[in-house]
């Protein structure tokens, strides 16, 4: 059995460690200081780290987990992060914690960014998805446009129900205040806020999350839906094909209060 744990960092990133008991992998370690900690109180040995892309709150800690602990570096071959490392790009396999994870490109939020997949983790298939999707949500267009993000979030969603999914931040809340303004009717919607409150009120992370779960609440993959198309009209009345309702609903986020 592999062991799955959410890592604090800043203010409101996990830092995801996957150990067997001697050995761990780490994705996206922005600060190495509470890795080095968690891999001393549980006695482990870090093989791999794993990179999504190349923003500074997934990659600070990188350098410093690679001489301390001489793990291997794998990340996204068109991104610059912190040399040297194993670059990555669709179709590669990565081998970690007796693992293989697939890489998919998921470009969107940065223009070079990748996921990791695995098949079977403790019996589920398993995402680590970086700053592409969130519960209820999807990584702000930095580097990339809404075809591409839109594009990136199908393959996602089209992984088994069950894949496990592991966002890199707590920002569940703040994702689901928008997603019932924009699909109010929706009551798997309002079931899930109202657990994640619940979960958020006794410090609990509301991650991962499942495919399935972000099918039915993430208006990011509900785009197609006809609730979502029209609320995307009501702000953007020039929406009228896929693309279009993606960055509608995309750019009501942005400047949702």
């Amino acid at each position: 059995m592999l062991t799955l744990i959410p890592i604090p960092a800043f203010t409101d990133n996990y830092l995801w460690l996957l150990h067997d008991g001697q050995r761990a992998l780490v994705v996206d370690p922005g600060d190495a200081a509470p890795v080095l900690r968690k891999l001393a109180e549980l006695k482990l040995k870090l093989d791999a780290i794993l990179v999504t892309h190349h923003h500074a709150d997934h990659t600070g800690g990188v350098d410093e987990l690679r001489h301390t602990t001489g793990a291997k570096v794998y990340g996204p071959a068109a991104e610059n992060i912190p040399k040297p490392y194993n670059m990555l790009g669709e179709g590669d396999v990565v081998q970690a914690a007796g693992l293989d994870f697939q890489v998919i490109d998921v470009p969107g939020h940065t223009a070079g960014h990748i996921a990791f997949y695995a098949s079977g983790v403790n019996g589920k298939p398993l995402l680590f998805c970086g700053d592409t999707l969130f519960s209820a949500g999807c990584g702000r267009l930095f580097e990339g446009t809404p075809a591409q993000m839109l594009a990136s979030l199908d393959k996602l969603a089209a992984l088994p129900g069950n894949t496990v999914v592991c966002c890199t931040h707590e920002y569940t809340l703040s994702n689901l205040r928008f997603a019932v303004a924009v699909d109010p009717a929706n009551q798997d919607l309002a079931n899930y806020q109202a657990h994640c409150i619940e979960l958020r009120k006794h410090n609990q992370p509301t991650l991962p999350t499942s495919v399935s779960q972000e099918l039915l609440i993430n208006p990011f993959l509900r785009t197609r839906h006809s609730a979502l198309i029209s609320s995307a009209r009501q702000f953007d009345a020039s929406a009228d094909d896929d693309t279009s309702v993606f960055a509608a609903i995309r750019q009501w986020k942005n400047q949702f209060k």
